[in-house]
């Protein structure tokens, strides 16, 4: 089973929810909101104390809840929802395998996110607005190429698998 596989099922993503996760609200709110409102949310200790556990509450809610709040797309022929169906392929790869110019990129583009991960982590220990910001700019790079990688690996595979080819309409 693969670590996306893991992560999927801890966030209930049935094919039902994986469909209006490819909505384009779902795709790009979740992209644009979820890390900036952490990351306000953790930094809010500093003027609310305990009481910013009530944002980073909002947050990580909001980070859960997002795929499965909007309906399912008109259409998944935008970039954003070609980027969520690749993501689908992606954590399937260990029963459909994907082509051998797809197999490393993936995860070196999610070691650059994880690396800005861990600066904004160290960023919001200590304070620091830089650490934060050069994280995040990181963190974002990282997570819109390997969503750009997504949409081509999901644009080789529709023509590969049925399966795949049925979630574009």
């Amino acid at each position: 089973m693969t670590l996306e596989r893991k992560i999927a099922a801890a966030f209930k993503m049935s094919d039902e929810a994986w469909l209006c996760h490819a909505n384009p609200w779902s795709g790009w709110t979740r992209f644009t909101t979820v890390l900036p409102l952490l990351i306000l949310a953790i930094w809010s200790r500093v003027w609310l104390g305990w009481w910013s556990l009530l944002p980073i509450t909002g947050a990580v809610l909001w980070m859960w809840l997002n795929p499965h709040v909007f309906p399912k797309p008109r259409s998944t022929k935008h970039w954003i929802s070609k980027g969520v169906l690749g993501e689908r392929v992606w954590l399937n790869r260990d029963r459909v395998p994907v082509p051998q110019h797809h197999q490393r990129v993936p995860d070196f583009l999610n070691g650059i996110a994880a690396i800005g991960g861990v600066l904004v982590v160290w960023g919001l220990a200590v304070l620091s607005v830089w650490g934060v910001v050069f994280g995040y700019t990181l963190v974002t790079i990282g997570k819109l190429w390997y969503l750009d990688r997504m949409v081509w690996l999901y644009e080789e595979m529709k023509n590969v698998n049925s399966e795949y080819r049925s979630w574009l309409y």
